[in-house]
């Protein structure tokens, strides 16, 4: 029996097939993914990305969703892009943040004198406001993986998460 998902390609967008490596290209930039999944087949035609298995297993089935959600992902990505807002909460102690390359240095967290640091991956870009974050990409995984990163840079472990609520967290996804 099987199943088949589409995918259509909007106007501008671009998308091409090479073995199994996807990429797709837009206003915004170029996204290459490799696609392969045993027993799925993946294939570019008539102005649509056709997701197709034969096979009824449970997890094949699933993985065709999933790979129908990864092409939705990047052709978003290289339409619209997107961006995480962040907000710093403190209560005592004033946290202060430098870009320095590839990394975010969070200082005076929790009034500690070591600097923490969080990756920024490579494809996101990152705006620093008053109390803000705002993290911009064409990749979904990197500005989400990135966001991770920082919230998990400013984690609080032996003392009490109710009192203690200080950190930077994710408010925003868009």
């Amino acid at each position: 029996m099987g199943i088949t998902r589409q995918v259509e390609i909007p106007p501008g967008v671009d998308i091409t097939l090479e073995g199994s490596v996807l990429t797709v290209s837009g206003p915004k930039g170029t996204l290459a993914r490799d696609m392969r999944f045993p027993q799925i087949d993946l294939k570019v035609e008539d102005g649509e990305v056709v997701v197709s298995t034969a096979s009824d297993k449970k997890r094949i089935l699933a993985m065709t969703g999933t790979l129908e959600a990864h092409v939705k992902n990047m052709i978003r990505g290289v339409v619209d892009g997107y961006e995480y807002r962040m907000k710093v909460v403190y209560s005592h102690f004033p946290i202060q943040l430098k870009l320095q390359g590839n990394r975010l240095e969070i200082n005076n967290f929790l009034g500690e004198k070591q600097s923490r640091t969080a990756k920024i991956i490579e494809g996101v870009t990152i705006k620093l406001g008053n109390d803000e974050v705002a993290l911009t990409g064409i990749d979904k995984e990197k500005v989400g993986n990135t966001a991770a990163n920082i919230e998990h840079a400013t984690r609080i472990t032996k003392r009490d998460p109710r009192v203690f609520q200080d950190g930077i967290y994710i408010t925003e996804r868009a």
